[in-house]
């Protein structure tokens, strides 16, 4: 099969959504499809073979974050030409309702189309201005998917019609065969906890764990606690509300993949202390994965990638006194945490790439047996501004 994908955000800067189109594509690889991605990045960024740049994007606050999305038309000849190349047998877009690359390749073309969403709002001003743009050329979208329920419950809420429910992946045995390093094991006395996530975004959290530092370093002198991710503001805000407590928290900027791998698999904690605005929870998968234990904000989406609590640990969102008495619970208490890790060991299979990547080509499949015409130019596309 020859899959189209359409990224709306830079992989300038990846995040979760570029993460999953980057995954999915190789997955669908693996298998023997035949997979191109449609997605902005300047001409300088390094990105894989399978990946058509499709110019350099334009910052826009987004969701609670710093969406890098391009638009307009140099963008829309873009998509036009990629699709005729392409020839596809099928159409994905991904966050069709944002206006980027997924919103340019929906008005354009037609065929079979399945589009993924991602986002999960209780109210979204941006998906309210934005559905009136879309919402005749939704109907030419095939199946839908959402991610999690908080993202389907957005999609239904505010656009209407629903979609099947088919998680984030995660290639779970690179997490869970990774090898601890020294540098980030903790010890008894000396426990590590571990934070991911941009590091100027609010809703990320770092402020809510900063808040809980000091009386988990009563419990625990020795505690050490690894914050990884960009974001100098957000770095030196931590240090200031830290003051001499700082010394406590190591700060490592991005790291890669392998890296992250080996921080999970080494670290007593996972901590994400994520104040809202979040679909699913990825990295808590990784961290599952890796055999850390997972102490995470009771946002719905984390209850229930964390199975309600089973297999893992949840606080109050944003109580930062919650959650340093549940850090000091969890890090006192061996048995809880191997309990839960074991737990969770069982779990994070649903979430491995080998399942997902069948659910979705199922979904590919009724989308083509479905279809009317094959993937192609929808010519009521011309209409919009010349931009052709």
């Amino acid at each position: 099969m020859r899959v189209g994908i359409v990224c709306p955000y830079s992989f300038d800067v990846p995040g979760g959504v570029q993460f999953h189109v980057r995954d999915l594509a190789e997955a669908l690889q693996g298998l023997g499809h035949e997979v191109s991605v449609l997605a902005p990045a300047d001409d300088e960024t390094p990105v894989p073979d399978y990946l058509v740049p499709a110019g350099r994007a334009v910052p826009v606050r987004y969701n609670g974050s710093v969406a890098r999305m391009t638009f307009g038309p140099v963008s829309a000849r873009r998509v036009r030409r990629w699709l005729a190349a392409g020839e596809f047998d099928i159409l994905h877009l991904h966050e069709p309702v944002t206006p980027s690359l997924g919103m340019l390749a929906l008005w354009i073309a037609e065929g079979p189309i399945v589009a993924t969403f991602h986002t999960a709002l209780l109210r979204s001003r941006a998906l309210q201005m934005a559905y009136p743009m879309v919402r005749s050329s939704l109907e030419k979208v095939s199946a839908r998917i959402a991610v999690s329920e908080d993202a389907r419950r957005t999609l239904v809420d505010h656009l209407g019609g629903d979609a099947v429910v088919i998680p984030n992946g995660v290639y779970v045995d690179t997490f869970a065969s990774a090898s601890p390093d020294l540098r980030w094991t903790g010890t008894p006395s000396a426990p590590t906890v571990a934070f991911l996530g941009r590091l100027d975004e609010p809703r990320k959290g770092l402020p809510v764990l900063t808040g809980a530092i000091p009386a988990v370093l009563e419990a625990f002198p020795g505690a050490r606690f690894l914050v990884a991710g960009s974001g100098d503001v957000g770095a030196a805000e931590a240090r200031e509300a830290l003051g001499p407590r700082a010394a406590s928290v190591e700060f490592l900027g991005g790291i890669s993949d392998k890296d992250k791998a080996a921080l999970l698999s080494s670290v007593d904690v996972y901590c994400a202390p994520q104040t809202g605005g979040e679909s699913f929870g990825i990295v808590l998968v990784e961290a599952m994965s890796a055999g850390a234990a997972v102490v995470a904000s009771d946002l719905g989406a984390f209850s229930r990638v964390l199975d309600g609590g089973r297999a893992g640990t949840l606080f109050r969102t944003e109580d930062s006194a919650d959650l340093a008495a549940t850090l000091v619970r969890v890090l006192g208490d061996a048995e809880l945490r191997r309990r839960t890790s074991s737990y969770a060991s069982d779990v994070v299979r649903r979430y491995d790439w080998s399942t997902v990547t069948r659910q979705i080509l199922t979904v590919y499949e009724m989308a083509v047996a479905g279809a009317r015409t094959p993937v192609g130019e929808d010519p009521s596309s011309r209409r919009f501004g010349g931009w052709s």
